[in-house]
């Protein structure tokens, strides 16, 4: 297996007028990783993915999808790439499988009607299929995104929030069927949740965002340890409250 990494950041920078909103952060994700970005609202997580996705331009710095810059090569890279969240619904007016068909036809999928009856069933979509998107519930939704976001079977999935609107128990099986994904095919992953319990249990790596800035990084199972906090989500309250005082090694 190649040792390029699966997504590679390098002093990333994102300004708006007169704000600063992701400020030079470098980070990797390697094959058969998941890895979360925490942090609170505002702390530049969404921009840094805009970025990922070619959505948005960097004020500065480079990211490479595998061999690829996306600066340079962005088509290329993106057709290795793929997204799911909450804020980014599906055509409302369209069933399920007139998106997925569409989206596939997008991104070129090979053998798409196989692939989508393959979808359709692993994310328990068969009997809507035929059902305009507008008219599912908020998870049901959020499965239909999740199965748009495996189509191409990408190199690199972003995923914002991607069980926001589920139910424990949906939550727990998407979590799995994510986890088989990453673990085949030299698959990276970057996830972004405000459920702690969840990054602790699919998360092999979390960079912690504050103002712009990784501030933590580390394993989510032993890295509220090493700064005095029992569980992952004091350390989440103690990142948003007192990230000067945890960026100093407190």
């Amino acid at each position: 297996m190649t040792l390029t990494k699966v997504l590679s950041v390098k002093d990333l920078r994102k300004v708006y007028g007169q704000t600063l909103a992701v400020d030079g952060i470098s980070f990797d994700i390697g094959h058969n990783e998941i890895v979360g970005l925490l942090g609170p609202n505002g702390a530049g997580k969404t921009t840094t993915i805009n970025m990922v996705l070619g959505v948005l331009e960097p004020s500065s710095g480079t990211i490479h999808i595998e061999d690829m810059d996306i600066g340079t090569d962005r088509s290329r890279a993106l057709l290795r790439t793929n997204f799911a969240a909450v804020y980014a619904p599906l055509p409302g007016n369209l069933t399920v499988f007139q998106n997925l068909r569409v989206f596939g036809l997008l991104y070129g999928v090979k053998d798409l009607s196989e692939r989508i009856e393959t979808l359709l069933l692993q994310f328990d979509l068969s009997r809507f299929r035929n059902v305009k998107c507008g008219l599912l519930s908020s998870g049901e939704q959020t499965r239909v995104g999740l199965a748009k976001a495996m189509l191409n079977s990408p190199h690199l999935l972003l995923l914002d929030e991607p069980t926001a609107s589920l139910d424990p128990a949906t939550a727990r099986d998407i979590r799995m069927k994510i986890r088989d994904f990453a673990a085949q095919g030299g698959v990276g992953v970057l996830w972004t949740s405000h459920n702690m319990y969840e990054v602790a249990d699919v998360c092999d790596r979390v960079l912690f965002l504050s103002r712009g800035k990784i501030l933590l990084e580390g394993d989510p199972k032993t890295l509220p340890r090493e700064h005095g906090k029992e569980t992952l989500e004091e350390l989440f309250i103690a990142v948003a409250r007192e990230p000067l005082t945890l960026g100093a090694g407190a």
